[in-house]
């Protein structure tokens, strides 16, 4: 239950404490008319897949404190003033930097982070209990210039089925925006280094079963037309948009997890804030046994070895990573110095 005045914080009891909403009334999402009060009431009502697809993760908060249309940034870490009750995990980044990321413990931790213009939460790949297991490989599908929505939705098709040949079960959402993100709950035994191997071999695949539609290549000028499967995200640290989470989109598109039965007709479009809240309450939740079903990364990683006794090195590296062992020259083939003739060569 909310309570407010005019111009007053509006506070939410929620499991035994009280959270206040600072400026309920501010239209964050003016596609739509929804305030920061009906974003923290979204959470609300769907707070328990929110939490079994994110509960326990360590979380990046893009905040945007005038709303969707305003001006934002990234927080990692959390502010001296946070509440006591308040969980943190200590993170860091490619270079060494730590800091304490706020943990999404609960509903409460979610509306904390909502009364600061939280609009985009990037949870990391692990429990904040376990940061040295990485329990989800995270395909991303990212359309380039170009590539129509129909095309991604024909990607996640090819993917899924050269999933199911090895025996995996995988999830998918839409990001919010004009991709598609699949994920597999993994047994809890891997690092991100073994999961962004999987990752690798999988885009690799992909791009030799469709090379059409499906690229794996770093560089951009290399891309072409067609979907890039960013096997980079599960690199370690990397954070992808949650499940659930509402988009900083002025219409307030959520980041929606559903069937595969819907994925020749889904609009991401039109999974806004108030559709979203329907949907859930009419055909639950689609990623409900997930937790239940970790996979092992058995058949992905049979292929990384096949890749390597082939001769295929690894993949580039973000340049923000340290040069990492059998990764190829950190510099676009344009680029790239071209072997001179040896004069006394006829």
């Amino acid at each position: 239950m909310a309570s407010s005045a005019p111009d007053e914080a509006a506070v939410l009891e929620v499991d035994d404490r009280q959270i206040r909403i600072t400026s309920p009334d501010k239209v964050f999402f003016p596609g739509i008319g929804a305030t920061k009060l009906d974003l923290a009431e979204f959470y609300l009502s769907i707070r328990d897949p929110f939490l079994r697809a994110n509960g326990g993760r360590p979380s990046m908060m893009e905040r945007y404190p005038d709303g969707a249309s305003g001006k934002s940034f990234f927080q990692k870490r959390v502010p001296d003033h946070a509440p006591d009750w308040l969980q943190t995990a200590v993170v860091s980044t490619p270079n060494g930097t730590e800091s304490n990321a706020l943990v999404l413990a609960d509903v409460s931790h979610v509306l904390w982070a909502v009364n600061l213009g939280c609009l985009g939460f990037h949870p990391w790949p692990s429990l904040s209990v376990t940061p040295q297991i990485t329990n989800e490989l995270r395909i991303d599908l990212d359309p380039q210039p170009g590539v129509t929505f129909d095309m991604v939705r024909e990607a996640a098709f090819e993917v899924n089925s050269f999933l199911s040949e090895c025996n995996m079960r995988a999830f998918i959402k839409t990001t919010g925006s004009r991709g598609l993100h699949i994920y597999i709950r993994l047994e809890p035994k891997y690092d991100s280094f073994v999961v962004r191997s999987a990752a690798v071999a999988l885009a690799r695949e992909m791009e030799r079963r469709r090379p059409d539609l499906v690229t794996a290549q770093w560089w951009k000028e290399q891309r072409g037309t067609r979907v890039f499967i960013d096997f980079n995200q599960n690199a370690p640290h990397k954070t992808v948009f949650a499940a659930w989470a509402v988009r900083p989109r002025v219409g307030g598109q959520v980041s929606t997890p559903f069937s595969w039965d819907e994925l020749a007709t889904i609009d991401p479009e039109q999974l806004t804030i108030p559709v979203v809240v329907d949907r859930f309450r009419v055909s639950g939740d689609p990623w409900s046994d997930m937790v239940d079903q970790p996979q092992t990364l058995d058949p992905l990683l049979a292929f990384h070895r096949a890749d390597q006794e082939a001769g295929l090195g690894d993949a580039p590296w973000p340049p923000v990573y340290p040069k990492m062992p059998g990764e190829p020259p950190r510099v676009a083939p344009s680029r790239a110095k071209k072997p001179t003739k040896d004069a006394t060569t006829t």
